[in-house]
């Protein structure tokens, strides 16, 4: 085994001779993405100089390329957000649900990834809102947070949203809290129906706007004929949705989106080792009761499965709907708390001078603190847009 094996050293070792090989497939989004995993923290992309105040040791840091589909730049990433958002959770329980498409829509997706995502997006929040405001299910207007993630343990591609949903809602006269029951969500048949319906309806108005594409083995579905048969075809068999056992309270909610909102597709932990051009790795085999296997793959094989999960410039894999809704999300956090007679979170006070000097600045040798005496700019432009996941 390999200490400390990265996605980085894969794409060092035998990026170039992929690239070489797959000119005329690779992509701007995909090019960029190699290029920064490979520059992360290297002095390509500059850095600064630390000295210790106390036994003026000296350490060299170099700069990260905070692209969101690094394995080393999501930590961070993950810790902002999960404290923007302590302040939006209420003292229920929550529901994570999961909705998947098939096999076959799945392949227009990959070819058509902003257009399909974003319908993904608007059916799951649609089919979630709309049952739950059904006076027959709950009757209440609920929030919930949706994430997009395109992989399976074994890196092929599986786009999916997972969605954590407070346990309850306001009520249509926005006079009460109407509680989901215990341990009891939404009927998860009817989910699925719903949202297979209005994904399809949506997949079909896309199309005769001429918003999709098609290349390789599904050019024939450019022609309508074709389209409609498989349509139908997806319209026949079962979409998998399902609702895991809710979530004890609001900790335990932080907690697992600490987990999912800035994962990506394979980190660097599952890492095992590379042996000349062939790459192992561990992951899970839910087919069999989720136990732990290795998988060996060609690195080429490896790097074009991390490539399949390359998210569109712009596109946000993290999004809010209903009451957790951007635009009026406090005020309707605010009339929620009200009517569950539970007072408004505590503000947090930022003191930057309290409390212990963190890991990341105190000296390696005495423990004392680091300041920065010295700085550089990269040695070439980076491309990287900085884009925000949450929307």
């Amino acid at each position: 085994m390999v200490a400390g094996l990265e996605v980085a050293d894969i794409f060092r070792r035998q990026g170039e001779r992929y690239r070489h090989i797959h000119d005329a497939h690779l992509g701007r989004v995909e090019r960029r993405v190699m290029s920064a995993i490979e520059m992360c923290r290297t002095a390509r992309l500059g850095g600064h100089v630390q000295q210790c105040q106390d036994c003026d040791t000296l350490r060299i840091a170099y700069n990260s390329c905070r692209n969101r589909h690094c394995p080393k730049c999501q930590g961070q990433a993950s810790r902002d957000w999960l404290d923007a958002r302590q302040a939006d959770l209420l003292p229920v329980g929550y529901f994570h649900v999961v909705f998947t498409v098939p096999q076959e829509i799945a392949a227009i997706a990959f070819q058509n990834k902003e257009a399909v995502y974003a319908i993904l997006f608007r059916a799951v929040a649609e089919t979630l809102r709309r049952l739950a405001a059904d006076p027959r299910h709950l009757g209440a207007e609920i929030g919930l947070i949706a994430v997009l993630h395109s992989w399976g343990q074994n890196l092929q591609y599986h786009p999916h949203v997972h969605c954590i949903v407070p346990g309850g809602g306001l009520s249509a006269d926005q006079s009460r809290w109407v509680a989901f029951r215990p341990n009891f969500f939404l009927p998860v048949r009817v989910l699925s129906r719903l949202f297979r319906r209005l994904f399809l309806e949506q997949l079909k108005h896309a199309f005769e706007l001429g918003q999709l594409q098609f290349f390789g083995d599904i050019a024939g579905l450019a022609h309508s004929a074709a389209f409609n048969r498989a349509l139908k075809a997806a319209h026949r068999i079962g979409w998998v949705v399902y609702a895991k056992p809710p979530f004890a309270g609001p900790k335990q909610v932080l907690a697992y989106l600490g987990r999912y909102t800035h994962r990506i597709a394979i980190s660097n932990s599952r890492l095992v080792s590379m042996d000349g051009d062939r790459v192992t790795f561990r992951w899970k085999d839910y087919r069999t009761g989720g136990g732990q296997k290795r998988m060996t793959l060609h690195a080429h094989e490896f790097i074009r499965r991390f490539l399949l999960h390359t998210v569109p410039d712009g596109f946000h894999r993290i999004h809010h709907y209903g009451l957790l809704a951007n635009g009026h999300r406090q005020v309707k956090l605010d009339l929620c708390r009200r009517l569950l007679n539970v007072p408004p979170p505590e503000q947090q006070v930022e003191e930057p001078e309290a409390g212990p000097t963190p890991v990341a600045h105190r000296c390696p040798c005495c423990g004392g603190a680091m300041t920065i005496i010295g700085a550089w700019t990269p040695l070439q432009p980076v491309c990287r847009p900085a884009w925000d996941d949450s929307s």
